[in-house]
């Protein structure tokens, strides 16, 4: 909670660096209509999150009916600026009522945020085919994507890995060996077909939150392609998530801002485009799982359940 306060600190002397009156203007052009498409664009981006995660859940044996799932997925948000999201790791205790374990839970978890890097890089690549000579990185992007999606499949490649690994050794060998044992407990999770086809519901969630990008910037009459804002949006959250800063705030700022002043943008419609699209992203979810999280915490434990094992 101290992480979700300090970052609503930092991100209000980030929006009084860009000055209040710019984002005022930006608010005035975007219109209350556009900011409720903005909005609702973020609420189709959780949605199909959300059906990604009742099928992880399905995948390891839990069959959770759909509306305590969904509230308890929602609520996991309200610790979605804690760095590297880990905060939303938070679904697993409020799962464990329900019967669920927790390393079953983690895979879920651990199996979203790859789902997450991979979507994320996609569209960073489709941002790339905006420029011809970048084609050799696309292709060998997309060549790394399938890749990784092949090895996380292979479940022997992944056992063989584990027991190559020593078991003594220094800090970097302990932290091979435990993401290896949390790809294998995942590994219900990373069959091929399941993962390409919750890849795409990914890529689809995570493009509605772009689309929304570029359409704030068309509002604000920036004249930016549609491919260079979803590489925008997409680089930013890379960043964000490299940056390992709660929420991915400065990283994936200094990025939207950068690219944007570069593309031509006077910095004060950067600034405010910016503060727009992660207000009706990152704080809008950080709200509702706030909302969320209070009205599960008035709730009363439900009857334990028999753990369903895949």
């Amino acid at each position: 909670m101290l992480s979700v306060v300090g970052s609503a600190l930092g991100y209000l002397g980030f929006s009084l660096w860009g000055g209040w009156q710019a984002v005022g203007a930006a608010v005035a052009e975007v219109g209350l209509v556009g900011i409720v498409i903005a909005l609702f664009m973020s609420s189709v981006n959780y949605g199909l999150r959300f059906l990604r995660w009742q099928a992880y859940l399905n995948v390891l044996g839990h069959r959770m009916p759909w509306r305590p799932s969904l509230r308890i997925y929602l609520a996991g948000f309200a610790l979605t600026t804690t760095p590297g999201k880990a905060g939303e790791a938070l679904r697993g205790v409020l799962l464990k009522r329900w019967g669920v374990p927790y390393p079953q839970s983690f895979a879920a978890f651990f199996s979203e945020r790859l789902s997450d890097l991979f979507a994320v890089v996609l569209l960073t690549l489709f941002g790339l085919t905006l420029y011809p000579e970048a084609m050799p990185v696309i292709v060998v992007g997309l060549g790394l994507v399938l890749i990784g999606l092949l090895v996380l499949s292979q479940r022997r490649l992944m056992q063989r890995l584990m027991n190559a690994v020593p078991g003594e050794g220094g800090k970097l060998i302990g932290l091979l060996r435990h993401l290896l044992q949390v790809l294998i407990h995942a590994q219900h999770c990373h069959r091929l077909r399941l993962m390409l086809g919750l890849t795409l519901l990914s890529v689809v969630a995570w493009s509605a939150e772009a689309l929304a990008f570029d359409w704030i910037l068309g509002w604000m009459g920036a004249d930016i392609p549609l491919p260079f804002a979803v590489f925008v949006y997409a680089l930013a959250m890379l960043a964000g998530a490299i940056s390992f800063m709660p929420g991915g705030l400065g990283g994936a700022e200094a990025v939207m801002v950068g690219l944007l002043v570069w593309k031509g943008m006077n910095s004060a419609d950067a600034v405010a485009a910016t503060v727009l699209i992660r207000l009706a992203t990152l704080w809008f979810a950080v709200a509702i799982g706030a909302l969320m999280l209070l009205r599960l915490k008035g709730e009363s434990a439900p009857e334990p359940h028999p753990i369903q094992q895949p």
